[in-house]
C-alpha cells in the first residue's frame, strides 16, 4: 500500500498560464484599444514592474536550486526556502510574474490588460498555491505553520 502523501498533478503548470497571460495582455490590446494609454510614466513603471518581477522569480528560483529541493509544483519538497525574497512573499516566483504581467500592460499600454494580473492571481491561487500550502504543512509542519504566520502569501 502507498503511504506516500497525495500529490495533485496539473497539466498546465504556471509557466504555461503566464504565457497565455502574456498573451491574453497583447489580445486585449489589440482588440480593445479604445481602453488604451500611453506616455513615458507608463513605460518607466511597466519596466521597473517588469524588472522587479524577473529578479524576484529568478531569484526565488535560484534559492530553491541551492537547497537542492522541488520547483516545479508539486514535486518533492525536501527544504522550506525562507531567505531572500522569501522573506516578504509566500510566493515570490508567482509574483514576479504577476509584476512582469503588470509592467507589459503598462508598457502596452491596455488598460483592459492590467486585468489579466488579477485573473492569474485568482487561477494560480486556487489551483497551485492552496494545494502546495497543504503539502507544506503535511512535510514540515508547524515549521510551516510559523513562516506562513510571519510572511503574507503574495506580499
Amino acid at each position: 500500500m502507498n503511504t506516500a502523501p497525495h500529490r495533485p498533478k496539473r497539466i498546465v503548470i504556471p509557466p504555461i498560464w503566464f504565457a497565455l497571460g502574456l498573451t491574453a495582455v497583447f489580445l486585449l490590446d489589440r482588440f480593445f484599444p479604445p481602453s488604451g494609454f500611453s506616455g513615458p510614466v507608463a513605460v518607466g513603471l511597466g519596466a521597473i514592474l517588469i524588472l522587479l518581477g524577473l529578479a524576484s522569480a529568478i531569484s526565488a528560483a535560484g534559492l530553491f536550486r541551492k537547497a537542492d529541493t522541488g520547483i516545479v509544483p508539486f514535486s518533492e519538497a525536501t527544504a522550506l526556502v525562507t531567505s531572500g525574497a522569501f522573506r516578504f512573499s509566500r510566493n515570490p516566483m508567482y509574483l514576479g510574474m504577476v509584476f512582469v504581467l503588470l509592467g507589459t500592460a503598462l508598457i502596452v499600454g491596455t488598460g483592459a490588460g492590467l486585468l489579466v494580473a488579477p485573473v492569474f492571481m485568482l487561477i494560480i491561487q486556487y489551483r497551485f498555491i492552496l494545494d502546495e500550502e497543504r503539502m507544506m504543512r503535511d512535510v514540515f509542519g508547524e515549521e510551516f505553520e510559523e513562516y506562513r504566520r510571519r510572511v503574507r502569501r503574495w506580499l
